[in-house]
């Protein structure tokens, strides 16, 4: 039998057509949560919202798209994650907020936050609205890891984004506020940390905001979606498992577990649906029991999302604000 050279082989397989490099594949998108989406979903229940437009207020500097972490190898290549910021134009040190948008780990994108982060920074803070992946790309924990990472990222770059390193919070909304919550809560849990870059600056914030976001999993409005195969919930797509095949994994992400004498001042935005309080109250127990702030501040009458439209947007932000002037300034 008659040998040949591999260089030979792999030569021909090339020419040939056989061998080609790997494509890089497209992240996917899942496109369904929007502001525009939504407002259809309730136009006709709310016929007075309007959606919530970007306004860049005077005094305020932005800054978009920039880079906070490089993931060098990914399913889909070299990634790199982003961030929206927006600073007020007076120089000097601010608290900063990082903002997190929702859409059930799965949908949106950090332009949603934009509006609220404009109109916060109006008022003496350094706001960053952040790219995470979501599970269409990455399930979890990465979404943890991306947001610890922007956080490190912004302390370690402190002076250039005029931000006071240690006056620092996060908010988040849906999705979002859950993330917010856990991060918050773990900043000293370093199986949460990941390896996205800073490594020896501290992720911890002083402050959580969670705007209708669940803390507890294991409540029933979450963790019983799954009886459908046919309908997999949000959560099962983020965990890539069901409640009942992965209860270990959702008891894990519940802020509800980590909530103790190290959690910081919480402020609670919720809207008048009460799936979304799940674990609140427990949470707010046991902030009692260490004396530590918490706030709940309840908007009648509102559906989930309120805090897209108008009018249910100034009262948020000044609930907001207020939380903020009062834990951070």
């Amino acid at each position: 039998m008659k040998l040949f050279h591999l260089g030979a082989i792999l030569s021909f397989l090339s020419i040939s057509g056989f061998a080609q490099t790997p494509k890089i594949l497209p992240i996917p998108r899942d496109t369904s949560y929007t502001s525009y989406q939504t407002w259809l979903k309730l136009k006709n229940e709310y016929p007075e919202i309007k959606i919530v437009r970007a306004k860049l207020p005077s005094g305020v500097i932005p800054m978009q798209d920039v880079v906070y972490a490089t993931l060098p190898k990914t399913t889909f290549g070299k990634r790199d994650l982003h961030l929206d910021l927006f600073r007020p134009e007076k120089s000097g040190k601010y608290p900063a907020l990082i903002m997190i948008f929702g859409g059930g780990w799965r949908s949106g994108n950090k332009s949603m936050d934009i509006p609220m982060a404009q109109q916060i920074a109006a008022n003496g803070y350094v706001t960053a609205c952040i790219e995470y992946r979501l599970s269409p790309e990455a399930l979890y924990p990465a979404a943890i890891y991306d947001i610890k990472a922007a956080i490190r990222f912004l302390r370690k770059n402190a002076n250039k984004f005029n931000i006071d390193p240690g006056k620092m919070a996060i908010s988040g909304c849906s999705a979002g506020g859950q993330l917010a919550a856990l991060v918050g809560m773990t900043s000293e849990i370093r199986k949460f940390d990941g390896d996205e870059g800073n490594s020896k600056v501290s992720a911890k914030v002083q402050a959580i905001i969670d705007i209708d976001g669940i803390l507890d999993f294991t409540d029933p409005n979450e963790s019983a979606k799954d009886d459908n195969p046919e309908r997999r919930s949000a959560g099962a797509y983020w965990f890539g498992a069901t409640f009942k095949e992965a209860t270990e994994k959702w008891i894990e992400a519940s802020p509800l577990i980590y909530a103790g004498k190290d959690t910081p001042p919480i402020l609670f935005v919720n809207s008048a649906q009460p799936r979304f309080h799940a674990g609140r109250d427990s949470v707010i127990a046991i902030l009692n029991k260490h004396s530590i702030y918490s706030e709940v501040r309840t908007i009648p009458n509102t559906p989930h999302s309120f805090w897209l439209f108008h009018p249910w947007f100034e009262p948020t932000v000044d609930q907001m604000v207020g939380f903020l002037d009062k834990t951070l300034k």
